[in-house]
């Protein structure tokens, strides 16, 4: 097998299994956000605030510890999770609205 031959089959490989983990990381979204918008309806029912910075700035610490220890940039770790937290955010206060 010439170079150019197994660089593409090694190309297309890679793609299919970062289309597994793209899967991967959709799914998860949505079942982390079924538990957020659960949490959201039960700040409501019981007048809570719809962020929660302790709970927060826990998150970003240990998730920037958690890409550490995975060898992924923690920069790009906390600002992945801090757009995760905003959107939760916004679906918390249209559920008290």
């Amino acid at each position: 097998m010439d170079d150019t031959l197994r660089a593409a089959q090694l190309l297309q490989e890679h793609r299919e299994s970062i289309d597994r983990l793209d899967a991967i990381l959709v799914f998860t979204l949505a079942e982390r956000f079924k538990h957020t918008q659960a949490v959201g309806r039960l700040k409501a029912a019981h007048g809570l605030p719809p962020s929660d910075p302790a709970r927060e700035a826990t998150q970003i610490a240990r998730l920037v510890e958690l890409s550490e220890k995975a060898d992924l940039d923690p920069e790009f770790a906390q600002k992945f999770l801090a757009f995760i937290i905003q959107e939760v955010i916004k679906h918390h206060e249209r559920q008290q609205a």
